[in-house]
This record gives C-alpha cells, structure tokens and sequence, in this order.
C-alpha cells in the first residue's frame, strides 16, 4: 500500500462516541493511515497488519467512530513466545503453537482522541486475553515505558538476541514484561 502524504494529524479534540471493537480486515487501509501518522519512523506495511488480523483477530482491535465507523485507533496483539517479540515489518507466518507469552505489538489512538480514557480501556480488554499466559509482554518506543509502567511493564534484562530484534524498533526501545497473575491478584 503507498503511504500516505496527505495526512496530518487534528489538534481539536473530537466529540463523538468512539468505541473499541474487533478489527477486519476491512479496516487495514484506514490502520495503515493512523500507523503512518503515530509511527513515521517505524514503517509496516498492510499486508503484516492484515495477517496479523487473519491470524489472531481476537487480539486485534479497532477505535472507531460509533455512527461513521471512522478509525481512531488500533490495537495489535497476539500469543507469542516469551521474549520472543516479532520482528519490526515482518510475517509471523503462524502463531506458534508453543506460545507462552502474550504480546501488545502496538497501540496507538490519534492525538484528537487521546484523553478519553480509552487507553485504558482497550488495554483491560486485551488483558481480559493476556490472562490466558502467565506474562505479558511489549516493546515500549518513543518514551513510553512511563505509561506502561501504569499497567504493571517493567524493564526485563536482555541478551544479545533481543537487544540487536530491538534495534529495529528505533532509539531508546525498551523490551518491558509483567506478570499476569501479580497484576490480577492486585484488581481482586
């Protein structure tokens, strides 16, 4: 799919009801627009999106607008191997049978939606998921580790293997895990 030149992203604060349900296919080309737009640097292309969707909708969710369905946001995820996370821009091909981890590939909403608490909502939905494995685990960019440390990410130490995976990721890639049960003995 080409990118995007024409987009730039809104300063104003949308009112309308968004509401997070599970992505299609159908909604690759407008993830690929809002990926473009939060991510500039960290290029993937339709077709991982798109198989990700294929192979584990479950984990894959939409932000959209209730009365015009217009994406807002999105939310990749999926099983994975602990500390294993896919790498930048490529096919997973199949999720592994022997999967032991879950793993937040990407969440991101566009600025003009941001502030609604609907991080926080997709996140417990995708927990709702992860609880099925006794970690969660996600690559943290652009300085966010600060905000996942909300949801119980720490920094985990890295070999070799994961810290060369993380240098596609950009500068300053943090891989953080946590604990799935700890965190949900704290909410009980």
């Amino acid at each position: 799919m080409k990118e995007p030149t024409d987009l730039k992203p809104k300063k104003t604060p949308i009112k309308a009801k968004l509401v997070w349900r599970q992505m299609s296919v159908n909604d690759i080309e407008s993830l690929f627009r809002v990926a473009h737009l939060i991510h500039p640097g960290l290029p993937e292309s339709d077709k991982v999106f798109a198989e990700r969707v294929r192979l584990f909708p479950e984990g894959c969710l939409a932000l959209v607008e209730c009365e015009r369905d217009k994406l807002y946001g999105y939310a990749i995820s999926h099983p994975t191997r602990r500390r294993q996370p896919p790498a930048l821009d490529r096919f997973l091909v199949a999720i592994a049978s022997d999967a032991d981890q879950y793993y937040i590939h990407d969440l991101a909403i566009l600025p003009e939606a941001r502030g609604r608490g609907l991080a926080q909502e997709c996140i417990n939905k995708l927990f709702g998921i992860a609880q099925r494995y006794p970690t969660t685990s996600l690559v943290s960019v652009y300085g966010t580790a600060p905000f996942w440390g909300r949801f119980g990410f720490v920094p985990e130490e890295i070999d070799e293997g994961l810290k060369t995976k993380l240098l596609d990721y950009g500068d300053g890639a943090t891989y953080l895990e946590r604990k799935n049960e700890d965190e949900q003995s704290k909410l009980n």
